[in-house]
């Protein structure tokens, strides 16, 4: 694989379980070097296309490459030069942080020496050689994210999935994760990510998709997305009247009703706000940047998924 192609590669990539078609034709490209985020609400199809990336899961129908090998007959090729930090912190509790570090290098066959020079590395790297001896137990969330991390990079990958990588994380913890995701970006690792946490794509991808019911809905990067289905600005007003609503439809400038709240997206910023503030606004009236959520619940909508 030369450096201008891309690490991975689908078309028309499906996922069919008994029940279901979980991922439905879709085709995407990740390059090197880059940080791309796969975004859906529950039952998307994220998980499920992650899984096949890393041979987890075999695919149903389409065409899937990753470093230019067909993951049908290059699984073990693949799966030795990938990185996986999976939801769940499936650490073994018995054993210390070193040691978990050691244990796992088997699996892709590293020499002792070596494993013990890379376990010193990315602990280091990942701000955790302090509790090398620490058994699992005693680590906090965070630490033990940052641990699954480490573990996933002992055999220096060149392709590194983050599954939802700080979920249940305090805003400290997070932004330590993120500030780590950087630097390894920064490294010259692909890696790919899915999250929950708009704000995190929002800073951290290069690029990303917004999946549902098993199809890609927009991809791009973060602030294009933005700029592009939503503008610059939200206006929000509380309890708005009919007198605000007729103006606006007069205007033609779309908008989004919800029980107690207006939603205004637009390009004209401060101009706009000024007028609805001054003749329209009752109740509570506030202009904020958009943001990569408002692109999220656009595509997605905002009812409850089961």
């Amino acid at each position: 694989m030369s450096f201008v192609d891309p690490v991975i590669k689908a078309e028309n990539l499906t996922k069919c379980f008994p029940d279901m078609t979980a991922v439905d034709r879709i085709s995407f490209e990740i390059r090197a070097g880059e940080c791309f985020g796969f975004l859906g609400p529950n039952g998307a199809g994220k998980t499920s296309t992650i899984r096949m990336i890393y041979g987890f899961s075999p695919i149903t129908d389409g065409r899937l490459l990753v470093f230019g090998k067909d993951i049908r007959t290059h699984f073990r090729e693949i799966k030795a030069r990938t990185g996986v930090c999976q939801q769940e912190n499936n650490l073994d509790p018995d054993l210390t942080v070193w040691e978990n570090l050691l244990v796992y290098a088997r699996y892709f066959s590293l020499p002792r020496d070596t494993a013990r020079q890379r376990a010193e590395e990315w602990l280091t790297f990942m701000g955790l050689i302090h509790k090398r001896q620490a058994r699992i137990p005693e680590l906090s969330g965070g630490l033990m994210r940052r641990l699954v991390i480490a573990r996933a990079l002992i055999h220096n990958p060149d392709l590194l999935i983050l599954d939802e990588p700080t979920t249940g994380l305090d805003p400290q913890s997070r932004h330590q994760v993120w500030e780590q995701v950087r630097q390894l970006k920064a490294k010259g690792l692909c890696i790919l990510l899915t999250t929950h946490y708009m704000d995190e794509a929002e800073q951290i991808c290069d690029r990303l998709v917004i999946m549902d019911q098993g199809h890609i809905l927009v991809e791009g990067e973060p602030l294009s997305l933005i700029r592009r289905h939503i503008g610059g600005n939200v206006i929000e007003v509380e309890n708005p009247g009919r007198p605000l609503t007729d103006f606006l439809e007069a205007r033609q400038i779309p908008f989004e009703q919800l029980p107690h709240l207006l939603l205004i997206p637009t390009r004209e910023g401060e101009k706009l706000f000024r007028q609805i503030s001054d003749e329209y606004c009752t109740g509570g009236c506030t202009l904020r940047m958009a943001t990569l959520e408002d692109v999220f619940l656009k595509f997605t909508g905002r009812g409850l998924r089961e």
